[in-house]
């Protein structure tokens, strides 16, 4: 394939920023100016505005804190205000004056998931019945800079038990009694497990988040770290064994101990990129067998289901054989560009050794002529206009 390639257009459709609260524009605009500001102490002076105003958020109900995360009128200011949100996180997470702090951490978890053969579909509870053994994995390997004072829960929990509109409630956790005794007892909270399905004769990627908390001094970033470290191997090897029960395979694929925000974002990026994987390592095997290389197409769609309206789309097939032909749903996550993901999929065929990628410009939409999810065979790219969204 070339060294440059076309990217297709951002598909997505972004709110007005008319359309949302006062509060939330007020935020908007604090963004673009600091975005837009030519000298720095102009862009610090709207960052340390829109942080104090998110602070004050922090210790509200999350609602509306969901809501401005949600509704950015564009990229640019999404990751702008997300920015300034975990920054808000760190300082309230600060105990002024204190010589100890709690810091709530999670481990995002990608679990690929399936059965081979015919057998009956299942479901994985989400609970881990011997946390502690995980637990002294991450100590002994010195995980979180070496500190043990922490511990984990045994819920596997979904994105949204942590996301954005939780965190109010989570920092609460953090806070630690007005005169803590020499022996700390650290807050004991409860996030629901989330269930895992599988289904015979394929495989699901699931993400999870392995909560936990910490005791540290004042000011320590115990999630400094953001490789996995020396802990990974032996922590993948056990908690797998944990979680293949009933004749499920499973794969575990861990990521760094991270803050809420951060796991969350790198947690949905890596459960996507997966999916990405096992669907291009599958379908590319599958034709290489039967009918010999694919051609891969690159196109953008507008649809409802998808995250802010719009995806990019994978789709491979072959010449030989018309009726074979395999799609992939990329979704556009809230605070990424579209050229990084049209980039990770074109890399991935790069790895994957397909050399005829090609790309359509232009949004498409997101149902063929019988109603069929729209993909592309490069025989049908001289009538794609047709399908064009304007």
């Amino acid at each position: 394939m070339p060294e440059t390639i076309a990217f297709p257009t951002d598909p997505r459709i972004f709110p007005d920023a008319a359309s949302a609260s006062e509060a939330a524009r007020v935020l908007y605009a604090l963004a673009e100016r600091a975005l837009a500001a030519e000298i720095a102490p102009e862009a610090d002076a709207c960052e340390r505005e829109l942080r104090t105003a998110l602070l004050a958020l922090l210790r509200g109900t999350g609602t509306l804190l969901a809501e401005i995360l949600a509704g950015a009128p564009s990229i640019s200011v999404a990751r702008y205000v997300w920015r300034a949100l975990d920054a808000a996180w760190r300082d309230a997470t600060h105990a002024e004056g204190s010589a100890l702090e709690v810091t709530v951490f999670v481990l995002p978890l990608v679990i690929v998931v399936g059965r081979e053969g015919a057998g009956d579909a299942g479901e994985l509870s989400g609970i881990v019945e011997h946390v502690d053994r995980l637990t002294a994995i991450l100590r002994d390997h010195g995980a979180l800079l070496g500190n043990t004072t922490f511990q984990l829960s045994n819920a596997l929990v979904a994105a949204d038990a942590i996301d954005v509109a939780r965190l109010p409630e989570i920092l609460a956790w953090c806070r630690l009694p007005e005169a803590p005794s020499a022996h700390v007892q650290l807050p004991q909270r409860g996030l629901p497990p989330a269930p895992m399905a599988f289904a015979a004769g394929r495989e699901a990627v699931h993400l999870r988040f392995l909560p936990g908390v910490a005791v540290a001094k004042s000011g320590a970033d115990l999630t400094a770290d953001v490789r996995v470290g020396k802990w990974g191997v032996a922590f993948t090897r056990e908690l797998v064994a944990q979680l293949s029960l009933g004749g499920a395979s499973v794969l575990a694929l861990p990521r760094a101990p991270r803050r809420p925000l951060p796991a969350v974002a790198e947690g949905r990026v890596a459960q996507r990129d997966v999916a990405a994987e096992l669907f291009a390592s599958n379908a590319i095997r599958k034709f290489r067998s039967t009918v010999g290389e694919p051609t891969a197409i690159i196109s953008a769609h507008r649809a409802p289901d998808a995250p802010g309206g719009g995806e990019f789309r994978l789709s491979l097939s072959s010449p030989f054989d018309p009726k074979a032909a395999e799609g992939f749903r990329c979704p556009l996550l809230p605070l990424e560009r579209a050229n990084d993901v049209a980039s990770m999929l074109a890399t991935l065929m790069r790895d994957c050794r397909v050399t005829d990628v090609r790309t359509l410009p232009g949004v498409h939409a997101d149902r063929a002529e019988g109603g069929a999810t729209l993909l592309f065979k490069p025989e049908t790219i001289a009538d794609a206009a047709k399908f064009r969204v304007h």
